[in-house]
């Protein structure tokens, strides 16, 4: 699932949700699904759920938006660098913990303390460098899909798998196309199909690729450097002007209407039989029903 909205902090256990200050470093540990670390004007946002190959789940989605947000109004940082630890940046959502949180009924809600990751309703008004590493899937492949500059290691395995599995992408149809052209998304878009680092590369949805994990981390952090050197005052104008030149619009619309089909699906046949034949490693079989 793709939100707009997370659930309440104190529904998952987050102490303070509403602690607005400024950001603070989150030290990589086994509880923190995000961390964070400032490195001057710079500063690194990790997914942190090694153990189940950095899906999000709601509470990981709900860290984000707060560190996007903490990020955004801290003034003494410039630009942001968004990576993953472990073996993969992200293989996309945790289907099962937002599936499981759609039938519970609760809401979600991005409050005033938040700042969506996927760049939806609200954008950074400063810059982000995304570093992808490993399988960089769905949601994964939408998150560094949002950022301004992209980079990517050699081991890269990018998807969106959604279609292959009976479900729908969140962001990538509506962002994607613009980006590399409408049969260039199409061709992966609709076969579920991987593709990897030289044709994200080919395409230009990746501006640096680099030989491993380590290598393309460094590309990003030094681009990042770069970018925290310049006048602050118009690089944030830049992205404004840029983005107002994009006429995003008619994109709420958009992703209004692929959460309006995600939900249907969540009590379809076809999603169910998506979900076991991809616990299960075989093709699934669709039914339209």
């Amino acid at each position: 699932m793709k939100p707009q909205t997370v659930s309440p902090a104190s529904e998952m256990g987050i102490t303070n949700p509403n602690d607005i200050g400024p950001m603070v470093d989150i030290p990589l540990s086994p509880d923190a699904k995000v961390a964070v670390e400032r490195r001057g004007q710079i500063v690194l946002i990790a997914i942190n759920r090694p153990q189940m190959f950095n899906r999000i789940d709601p509470e990981t989605f709900y860290s984000l938006a707060k560190a996007y947000r903490d990020f955004d109004n801290d003034p003494t940082l410039r630009v942001a660098v968004l990576c993953g630890h472990g073996e993969h940046f992200s293989r996309g959502n945790d289907v099962e913990a937002f599936s499981a949180l759609a039938r519970s009924g609760k809401a979600f809600t991005l409050g005033d303390e938040h700042l969506d990751p996927l760049g939806r309703a609200q954008k950074l008004s400063k810059p982000l460098v995304a570093v992808a590493h490993g399988d960089t899937w769905n949601m994964g492949h939408e998150l560094h899909l949002a950022a301004d500059v992209r980079v990517a290691s050699a081991d890269v395995r990018f998807g969106q798998t959604e279609n292959a599995y009976g479900r729908v992408p969140g962001v990538a149809p509506v962002r994607w196309p613009r980006e590399v052209g409408w049969a260039n998304a199409m061709r992966y878009l609709l076969t579920g199909d991987h593709w990897n680092a030289e044709t994200a590369h080919r395409m230009g949805v990746v501006q640096e690729v680099a030989f491993n994990k380590a290598a393309a981390l460094e590309v990003a952090i030094g681009i990042a450097n770069r970018i925290a050197a310049c006048g602050p005052f118009g690089v944030k104008a830049t992205l404004a002007a840029a983005h107002l030149a994009m006429n995003e619009s008619a994109d709420a619309a958009a992703y209004a209407k692929l959460e309006t089909e995600y939900v249907k699906l969540f009590g379809s046949e076809d999603f169910i039989e998506g979900r076991k034949a991809e616990a299960e490693n075989h093709p699934p079989v669709f039914h339209n029903r």
